[in-house]
C-alpha cells in the first residue's frame, strides 16, 4: 500500500544555485526560508523593513524602493516613549527619531541596490486581513500596539490582491529585466483571525497568486503545508 503521493517536478532552466543572488520579502515564513538558504552560504538579503505579512505593505516597500523614497519626519510617531513607521516592523523601532529615520533610508537604499542586481526575488504572502489607518486612511504594515480604534479591519478581495501583485511584477520587471519571481504564501494559520477567516484569508492569497502566474512568463508559485500557530 502506498501512503504517499509521488509528484514528478520538471527542472527549470532558472534554478537557484550558489551565484544567484536572492531577496526575500514578506512573513516570519520568509526569514526562516532566508536563515536556512544562508547557513548553506546562499547569497540572501531578506526583510529589509522586517516582517511584512500583507500584499498591500509589500507593494509600498518594493514602490519606494525602487522610486527611492526618503523618509522624514512627517513618516514617523512616537509611542511609549519610542519612535515607529507603519511601514516597518518593530524591530526597527528606536528611542530616537533620527536612528529610526537613518534605519529607513539606509534599508531603502540597499533594497533598491539588492533589488536591481537580484536574479530572485522571494516574496512570501502572510495574510489578506489588512489594518487601515483610519486618520491617513492608509493600510500599515505594522500597527506598533496603537490603539485597534483607529484602524479598519479589512479583507482584501481577490481583484485587490492581483493588482498589487501585477504592480510589484511591473515595477520588477521594469528595474530588473532578468530577475524572476517566486510567490509563496505562509502556512503558518493566524487563528486570531478566526478558523474560517484564515481560510479565507489564505485562499484569496492562492488565487490571486494563481491568476498572475497564469498570465505570465518568469512566475512561479510554492505551495507548502500548513502550520498552526495562534499569533
Amino acid at each position: 500500500m502506498n501512503f504517499r503521493t509521488n509528484i514528478q517536478l520538471q527542472k527549470e532552466y532558472n534554478q537557484i544555485d550558489y551565484t544567484s543572488k536572492l531577496v526575500l520579502i514578506g512573513s516570519c515564513f520568509s526569514e526562516n526560508i532566508s536563515q536556512k538558504l544562508s547557513y548553506y552560504k546562499f547569497q540572501t538579503y531578506s526583510n529589509p523593513f522586517g516582517i511584512l505579512f500583507n500584499p498591500k505593505a509589500i507593494e509600498k516597500l518594493i514602490t519606494n524602493a525602487i522610486n527611492g523614497e526618503k523618509y522624514t519626519e512627517k513618516s514617523v510617531f512616537q509611542l511609549n516613549e519610542r519612535w515607529h513607521c507603519f511601514d516597518a516592523h518593530s524591530d526597527l523601532s528606536s528611542s530616537n527619531q533620527n536612528d529610526l529615520l537613518d534605519n529607513l533610508n539606509t534599508a531603502i537604499a540597499q533594497t533598491n541596490n539588492q533589488l536591481h542586481n537580484a536574479t530572485h526575488v522571494i516574496i512570501t504572502l502572510g495574510t489578506s486581513w489588512t489594518y487601515r489607518h483610519i486618520e491617513t486612511d492608509e493600510i500599515v504594515g505594522n500597527c506598533h500596539k496603537v490603539p485597534q480604534k483607529k484602524f479598519l479591519h479589512e479583507l482584501l478581495s481577490v481583484e485587490e490582491i492581483v493588482t498589487s501583485l501585477e504592480n510589484i511584477c511591473v515595477l520588477l520587471k521594469d528595474l530588473n529585466p532578468k530577475i524572476t519571481i517566486l510567490f509563496t504564501v505562509s502556512p503558518v494559520r493566524h487563528l486570531k483571525d478566526g478558523f474560517v477567516e484564515n481560510t479565507q484569508s489564505k485562499a484569496h492569497l492562492i488565487s490571486a497568486i494563481h491568476q498572475i502566474t497564469d498570465k505570465r512568463n518568469s512566475l512561479y508559485y510554492f505551495p507548502s503545508y500548513e502550520i498552526m500557530m495562534d499569533d
